[in-house]
């Protein structure tokens, strides 16, 4: 080994040495100059919180409560059934079909357009009831003639009595005749059963028609029924002469119908009684087909006072609702009578003129300070 490595492995061994034997009193140094900092920093007083202190609507500690306030007044309360459905449909509707089979020879109908009750449709080919009807009609003066003769014989005790019957029975047979073969020519026509709106042509001239053969419909829409069903429960608050409202998708307008049937009795599977209802439609604004919503009342109070569903809170049982009172809240107990969608009946501790506190519910309590920020109307 050289004499130069030697040397600094000495070295290095002597520093050893010394660490070891100075670190007790290097280390009792160094934890005495830490612990002043650390006493400092502890025994340094807290940071004060931004904004200065307590909660509520109003800011700051003991600021009061903002809130919306209603001033309680008489009103007549409807109570609605639950949501009901409805399917709008025509007064009347019926397929058009001919009652005799036939080439159909002229249409006279445009489709989509309104007709009246009697008014020729359609025709089919009537040619050979025609000429059995002409030919039917060429007999008659010669029948009366043998009636006349057969008439005039009888007085005259020239024929007998059964001779002059026989000819009269052929007249009349041959009447009989000529009404039977224009009962079926009229077989060949198509005419409209009643006021309504005709419907998309199925047919051409020039087809074969039978008495399956649908021509087109016809729809009578003025006045149009709204077909519904309630359930068994609410069954006696409908019956004839009762007027219900309702709405139709994409309308804001609310119409007015009257109840003028009532199924004779509840279906036995959905346990529903089936309603009909008639609605004028005179202006032809709502169509066949579509879906109505119906509102039928159940009960009406005259005069009564009520809450929006917010203002009240279920506490144990109760029903606890808070007034507006010299700038505090008033806690009260109310009972409830019958609830609509938005409103509650308070049957007891309310009274007309009240200020009904309606937000910031929950975090009232009796007593505390309130502000009023609105009046809701």
């Amino acid at each position: 080994m050289k004499k130069t490595t030697r040397i600094t492995l000495f070295t290095i061994i002597i520093l050893l040495i010394a660490g070891i034997a100075l670190y007790p009193v290097l280390s009792k140094r160094w934890k005495s100059e830490k612990e002043p900092k650390e006493k400092e920093i502890t025994n340094a007083p807290a940071p004060r919180p931004a904004g200065g202190g307590g909660s509520g609507g109003g800011g700051g500690r003991g600021a009061p409560l903002n809130v919306a306030v209603k001033i309680i007044e008489p009103e007549n309360l409807v109570d609605l059934l639950p949501f009901i459905t409805c399917n709008l449909i025509p007064d009347e509707e019926v397929d058009l079909t001919f009652e005799t089979s036939g080439k159909i020879t002229d249409i006279y109908f445009k489709e989509g357009t309104a007709v009246k009750k009697g008014e020729l449709l359609a025709k089919v080919n009537d040619r050979p009831l025609q000429a059995e009807l002409s030919k039917l009609l060429a007999q008659i003066p010669l029948a009366n003639d043998r009636v006349a003769r057969q008439k005039a014989m009888l007085e005259k005790d020239a024929v007998s009595k059964e001779a002059y019957e026989q000819v009269t029975t052929e007249l009349e047979k041959l009447h009989a005749d000529i009404e039977l073969a224009k009962a079926r020519i009229a077989q060949t026509e198509l005419r409209a059963p009643f006021d309504g709106e005709i419907g998309l042509r199925q047919v051409s001239e020039g087809a074969y028609a039978s008495p399956t053969t649908v021509v087109a419909s016809l729809t009578k829409i003025i006045p149009l029924k709204l077909e519904f069903s309630v359930n068994e429960r609410h069954a006696h608050l409908v019956r004839q002469g009762t007027h219900i409202s309702f709405t139709v998708e994409g309308d804001l307008k609310i119409y007015s119908a009257q109840v003028y049937a009532v199924e004779s009795r509840v279906d036995l599977r959905t346990r529903t009684l089936k309603v009909r209802a008639l609605y004028p439609n005179a202006n032809g604004r709502l169509t066949p087909g579509r879906t109505a919503n119906v509102d039928v009342k159940s009960q009406e109070i005259v005069n009564a006072l009520t809450i929006p569903n917010e203002a009240i809170v279920a506490e144990m049982g109760r029903n606890i609702a808070y007034l507006y009172s010299d700038g505090k809240a008033k806690r009260i107990e109310v009972t409830k009578g019958i609830r609509t969608e938005s409103h509650i009946q308070a049957v007891q501790g309310l009274h007309a003129g009240d200020t009904l506190i309606v937000t910031g519910v929950m975090q009232l309590r009796d007593g505390l300070a309130v502000k009023i920020d609105n009046i809701i109307q």
